[in-house]
C-alpha cells in the first residue's frame, strides 16, 4: 500500500488514460490507487507496480483467461509519461512474458492496442509480439470509434 501515493502522482495523466480502457480512470485518485493495490492481493492475476528509485512509476500485469482460453493470458501496462522512450517498458514486458511462459502453462499472450497508440505497438514488436488481427471499429474512446490492433506472442 506504500506505492499508492506514487501511483496516484504518475497515473493521474490524461495522456496515459487516453491509451487505456475506461476502467483506468481519469482523474486517478488515491482511492483508485489503493483499490488497485488491494485488488492485487486478492486476485489470481499477476499485477505488478514498476518501480524506479523506490517510486512506483507504472503498472504491468498478466490477466489469465478462463474456460477454453485457459492457456491464454492478456498483458496490460502503463508507464509514467516522463519515463516514456527510455526502454523501461520494453524490458518490463520482456521480463514478464518470460516469467509467465517459464512459470505457468500459458502458451499465448495477447495485447490489444488502440490504433492511435503507435508507441505501444512498437514496444510490443521489439519484444517479439506480432500483429495478429485488426478489430475494426472495436473501441469507443474519447467520443470516437477506432480500431484495436491485437498483438500476440507464443511460448
Amino acid at each position: 500500500m506504500g506505492d499508492a501515493e506514487h501511483l496516484t502522482k504518475y497515473a493521474n495523466n490524461k495522456n496515459i488514460a487516453n491509451c487505456l480502457r475506461d476502467g483506468f480512470p481519469h482523474p486517478y485518485t488515491i482511492n483508485d490507487a489503493r483499490n488497485w493495490l488491494k485488488n492485487n492481493l486478492t486476485n489470481k492475476n499477476l499485477l505488478l507496480a514498476i518501480e524506479i528509485n523506490n517510486e512506483a512509476i507504472g503498472g504491468i500485469g498478466i490477466i489469465y483467461q478462463s474456460d477454453v482460453y485457459r492457456r491464454t493470458a492478456e498483458i496490460g501496462y502503463w508507464l509514467a509519461e516522463e519515463y516514456w522512450n527510455q526502454g523501461i517498458m520494453t524490458e518490463a514486458i520482456k521480463t514478464l512474458v518470460q516469467h509467465t511462459f517459464n512459470n505457468s502453462d500459458i502458451v499465448r499472450i495477447h495485447a490489444g492496442i488502440f490504433e492511435s497508440n503507435t508507441a505501444s505497438a512498437r514496444v510490443l514488436e521489439k519484444v517479439g509480439f506480432k500483429l495478429e488481427a485488426i478489430h475494426e471499429k472495436a473501441v469507443f474512446k474519447r467520443g470516437k470509434l477506432m480500431n484495436e490492433y491485437m498483438y500476440v506472442i507464443f511460448k
